[in-house]
């Protein structure tokens, strides 16, 4: 999005009582595209000095075998030769508003990676596990031998995988070392991004490639579900589950003003900016069929905000989502809003009053929807599969309609 798009503009420097008009949020939402060009850095906002996580949290060690993925040449087995030892920098957290982020490709993941941030991660892993009804994938997986968990957080899904399927290798990557130290022993954490051309591996590597809640983590989505089918070998199979950040209302108790629709709409306008769409989970199915997956399936479940529902199973997910919200509402909003929408930390302290209260008020009954969807590489990809680019993959920016829970 344009640095003078009048919908970002509107939200720049405002603080609580100056919220954007109802004009400049329709305007918002008919502008903005799910997919960016190229990542924006440099922001504004100073960065205190760095901070290096406490011993305590120190989670990832020579027992997960955690690695640099970055080589020059081709990472086969993780214990080769080729694998590159985490460098120190790699611990040091840069130091934002009272929270913690990556060191490594700093100010590319606008969300913090400190224990409070982590505690609610491994919480969220629980959540999406009850959501599921005990499922941690939906793929018709047959003795997988080779795993990859993109973006692993703090490897909850990885070390149940490898649990699950003790014959497996099972790597998993994300920008920040805070992973356990004591994992299977098939399981191997790396510090990489999965937003590099090359992932420095044999096309047709893995039998099944994972994604979870990745939404506003890449420039474009597209091009990691293209990295997905080269990387996944013929008959095997991609996943990705992830939350659409709009959230839904069936019965008209959800108004117009809600301070956390409002809050979610400041969220997609900021992450725009940033070049880091939010909204992408209702695209991964025709994105999937796009990029040469066949037999794609799609799943949507319902999230509810807070307990409001009368389902047994709907009002404990309600019940956790609320919680999970209370407890990172603040780091969710933290660097995104002060970084691309210019506020103080006062300032958006000051405006989650109202939005937390939101959340609480079991009278509007919303929900969010969490999409699920997997293809498999047909055995014979047809030509140009894999390596296709994004304008092949499809250029369109609406939002597509959500699909009915």
């Amino acid at each position: 999005m344009n640095q003078d798009d009048p919908a970002v503009a509107s939200a720049k420097g405002k603080g609580p009582g100056q919220n954007m008009s109802d004009a400049a949020l329709a305007m918002a939402a008919a502008t903005h595209s799910p997919a960016q060009s190229s990542p924006t850095t440099g922001f504004g906002t100073p960065i205190e000095a760095d901070c290096q996580v406490p011993a305590a949290r120190r989670r990832c060690g020579t027992d997960a075998v955690l690695v640099l993925r970055r080589t020059v040449s081709p990472l086969l087995p993780l214990r080769h030769d080729s694998s590159q030892s985490v460098t120190n920098s790699v611990f040091e957290f840069p130091k934002e508003n009272g929270r913690t982020y990556h060191g490594f490709r700093a100010g590319t993941y606008h969300f913090p990676n400190d224990p409070n941030e982590t505690d609610r991660l491994d919480f969220q892993f629980e959540i999406l596990k009850y959501c599921f009804s005990d499922r941690n994938y939906f793929a018709p997986l047959n003795n997988p031998k080779r795993i990859l968990d993109v973006g692993t957080g703090t490897g909850q899904w990885a070390i149940e995988m490898g649990d699950e399927f003790p014959d497996a290798e099972v790597q998993a990557t994300d920008l920040s070392p805070v992973q356990p130290v004591s994992v299977p022993e098939n399981v191997h954490f790396f510090i990489d991004d999965a937003s590099e051309e090359d992932w420095t591996l044999p096309s047709g590597y893995f039998d099944y490639i994972h994604t979870r809640v990745l939404l506003g983590c890449f420039t474009d989505f597209r091009e990691i579900i293209r990295k997905g089918f080269y990387y996944t070998k013929p008959g095997g199979y991609m996943e990705s589950q992830d939350i659409m950040s709009t959230p839904y209302c069936d019965d008209g108790t959800m108004p117009p003003d809600w301070p956390f629709s409002e809050w979610t709409q400041y969220g997609d306008d900021a992450a725009m900016e940033a070049d880091r769409p939010m909204r992408i989970a209702n695209k991964f199915k025709r994105w999937y069929e796009a990029a040469g997956f066949v037999d794609v399936q799609e799943k949507v479940f319902k999230l509810p905000i807070n307990g409001w529902p009368r389902d047994k199973h709907l009002k404990t997910l309600g019940v956790m989502s609320e919680e999970n919200w209370m407890s990172g509402l603040s780091g969710l909003s933290m660097a995104l809003f002060s970084r691309i929408l210019n506020w103080s930390k006062t300032e958006i302290e000051v405006y989650l009053v109202n939005v937390r209260k939101a959340i609480q008020d079991k009278r509007v009954h919303a929900y969010h929807k969490v999409y699920v969807v997997w293809g498999r590489k047909p055995l014979t990809a047809t030509p140009g599969s894999g390596t296709a680019t994004s304008a092949a993959l499809g250029t369109a920016t609406s939002a597509a309609p959500g699909t009915p829970v």
